[in-house]
């Protein structure tokens, strides 16, 4: 560490842009993702999943397959070795005990795995295995109204229903009401390296080489499947091409490589293909939100009412808590937010992300959106008007809250006093122009982790922490905090994440990654102060203490903590063709200290394009008879291509939060919360027509404008 009189002549690192320090390993190759390592005999799993909904499996013609040229084994339930049921890092997981009975949930559930000495020997064999079903009556159909639809228990932030003062009543009482629903389709997230480990056994341990979001959270769930001692796993991702909740937890391939590498005695590769990411890694489910406002005549909220409605399959629960986000933007005197699903025949939906949020944000802006035109009051002026002193449910104070701030300052940049109220009326040829804009906010969490840090003979310093890096730029950002905790240039710190070996911390997920690795560097840093002493020698092997933000996470007071923001966009509208262009689009957050500018800007934007893919191209159809997906690839699945995506900015108010020692709040998830809104808000004010319905389609638009007149 240096002197205090080097210290004072250092710039902070916190705040300032940073290129990527692995970004010349990425450019030039040299960055290897987990796929791509090899080993001597290695051998190459391929997957066989399922082509029916429900049903049981009756016969599998393995012989013929394990006769081919190559082929090493065939596994399935038969003979495939036996998994625990067993809680893992974050619970019991269903959607990973593979290839243990005959049972099939639903379309693209694994149902054996062929292990061969080359992927295309593997794949042969794969395509050439009859599996014999027999078939049950199933149900794959998602709409409002279900009638096996219930409230889910036991999830006391999300998923309960919460009330707050007499709905109807203020409800009636209201001189303005909206009650609306909205839907959202099924999305997928499939990030740009797919689904890959090699697993092997080295020396009595369980090696595997994954692409997952929490190395740490994986070896443990591995661990618990296979019945080994947590000890003796050990699971590595150094890079990761992309995530977005998908490789949050552990998936069925590194199940899958674990298995067939027992089995085999050779490490094992399994990678998925695109289509496999589409029955296997979860996905955002469809939505149906009713929207319940009732306001006094100025647009101040007297009621709010948030229904939301998804699916989850009948393997695991899963909710999409959309509803939550209501919880925190507006106050009323009756609030009520419920989330409930409805059991379907599908591949079970996970993490997508912003996870409830995300579609959440699209019911309640709009239905706001909806309000301000029926009491004739400006939308951004609606929304300050209802800001909520505290938690509008929790009662508790915000550890800071600036969403006034992004409101007026976006407003600002983004010219909306010139803004006429009324719809339709401004035209450019053929377009019909309108601007919208929308509210967004994501939670501020944090969890305890562990990091150690090493005090080199050279002056240098190496941290490693069990962190991943999933393209967002976490290990530059992670060099920046420990470079400010040290008091010495970036350049001295040697940044090591991504190995189980380095013991348990967040995974990156839900906003939380950064803020959670950077209180366990701090507590590491404040144990080796502890340790050197001023003018000592280091040793040639280094001093290394570990850091445990147990104590600090506990010490932190209740509040609601979370990120805010305000998106605006502008939307031309061919009512003709039904075309519907995004022209620019601006946000605006508040997300506590940002770390690194450079990378948090990317952040921000690439969720903003999301928001307006999805708004305007995403959606999974799945068919009713077959019970699987119709264009399961990336040429039947939509997203907004390069011709899509307009001027993009993102940008952020200063915001200091004084109630975490960090400041960070988290802003991987916020910039989709609200963009999708945001854009529809914009087609009603081009064209006078209100979809409530997503993607806002050239179909959609012209049937509509029919309908209109």
């Amino acid at each position: 560490m240096t002197t205090t009189t080097e210290a004072t002549r250092l710039a902070g690192a916190v705040g300032v842009a940073h290129t990527r320090v692995e970004g010349l390993d990425k450019v030039t190759g040299a960055a290897r993702y987990a796929a791509e390592h090899h080993f001597t005999e290695l051998a190459h799993g391929w997957m066989v999943l399922s082509t029916v909904a429900r049903g049981r499996i009756t016969a599998i013609d393995s012989a013929p397959v394990e006769a081919m040229p190559g082929v090493l084994a065939v596994l399935h339930h038969e003979n495939a070795p036996h998994l625990a049921e067993a809680s893992g890092f974050f619970g019991p997981d269903p959607t990973v005990q593979v290839l243990q009975n005959d049972r099939v949930p639903h379309v693209g559930w694994p149902v054996a795995l062929v292990v061969a000495e080359t992927p295309e020997q593997a794949r042969e064999a794969a395509e050439s295995l009859v599996v014999h079903y027999e078939q049950e009556p199933h149900d794959t159909v998602f709409r409002a109204g279900h009638p096996d639809t219930y409230t889910p228990g036991d999830d006391e932030d999300d998923s309960v229903e919460i009330s707050k003062g007499d709905m109807e009543a203020e409800l009636a009482a209201s001189a303005v009401v909206v009650d609306e629903w909205y839907t959202t389709p099924e999305e997928h997230h499939n990030a740009m390296e797919p689904h890959g480990a090699i697993a092997r056994w080295e020396d009595g341990r369980l090696e595997v080489i994954d692409t997952t979001q929490g190395a740490f959270a994986t070896a443990q769930d591995l661990a618990a499947l296979l019945s080994l001692d947590p000890s003796s796993v050990r699971v590595v991702s150094e890079h990761v091409g992309g995530g977005f909740g998908s490789k949050g937890l552990v998936r069925p391939h590194s199940v899958l490589a674990a298995m067939a590498a027992t089995v085999v005695h050779r490490p094992v590769r399994v990678v998925m293909t695109r289509r496999q990411v589409f029955s296997l890694v979860g996905h955002r489910p469809a939505t149906a939100q009713r929207m319940r406002l009732g306001a006094h005549a100025d647009g101040r909220l007297r009621a709010l009412d948030h229904q939301a409605s998804s699916y989850t399959s009948r393997v695991m629960e899963y909710v999409e808590s959309s509803a939550a986000i209501s919880r925190v933007l507006y106050g009323a005197d009756a609030h009520h937010t419920v989330n409930r699903v409805v059991p379907l025949d599908v591949p079970t939906p996970r993490w997508m992300r912003a996870p409830g949020e995300a579609p959440g944000s699209f019911a309640v802006e709009s239905a706001m959106d909806e309000l301000a035109e029926r009491c004739g009051v400006d939308p951004v002026a609606l929304r300050i008007r209802n800001e909520p002193a505290v938690g509008p449910v929790s009662g508790l104070p915000f550890s800071s809250r600036s969403t006034v701030a992004c409101f007026e300052e976006g407003a600002r940049r983004f010219g909306w006093a010139e803004r006429d109220p009324r719809p339709a009326v401004r035209r450019e040829g053929r377009w019909l122009l309108g601007t919208g804009v929308a509210a967004a906010t994501y939670t501020a969490g944090v969890v305890p982790s562990t990091a150690s840090v090493t005090a080199e003979a050279g002056g240098d310093f190496t941290v490693r922490i069990t962190a991943a890096d999933i393209g967002t730029g976490a290990r530059t950002a992670l060099v920046q905090i420990a470079a400010d905790a040290l008091e010495v240039p970036v350049d001295r710190i040697r940044m090591r994440i991504a190995d189980s070996d380095f013991g348990q911390a967040m995974l990156a997920g839900g906003s939380t990654g950064t803020r959670s690795w950077a209180h366990a560097i701090v507590a590491a840093v404040a144990e080796l102060r502890a340790v050197l002493v001023p003018g000592m020698e280091i040793p040639a092997d280094g001093i290394t203490v570990r850091g445990n933000s147990l104590d600090a996470v506990r010490g932190l007071a209740k509040l609601e903590r979370h990120s805010f923001g305000a998106q605006f966009a502008e939307a031309a509208v061919d009512i003709a063709t039904g075309e519907v262009r995004v022209r620019r689009m601006l946000g605006m957050f508040a997300a506590g200290r940002v770390v690194n500018p450079l990378t948090a800007r990317s952040q921000l934007v690439g969720g903003m394009v999301w928001g307006l893919s999805m708004a305007l191209h995403e959606e999974a159809h799945r068919d009713a008879a077959s019970g699987g997906l119709v264009g399961g690839d990336l040429a039947g699945y939509h997203i907004a291509a390069n011709a899509d995506v307009p001027l993009i900015e993102a940008d952020w108010v200063d915001e200091v939060d004084p109630h975490d020692p960090t400041g960070i709040k988290g802003l991987g998830e916020i910039g989709i919360v609200g963009a999708a809104a945001a854009v529809a808000n914009a087609v009603w004010h081009a064209t006078g027509v209100r979809h409530r319905q997503l993607p806002i389609r050239p179909d959609r638009v012209l049937a509509a404008a029919a309908e209109r007149g």
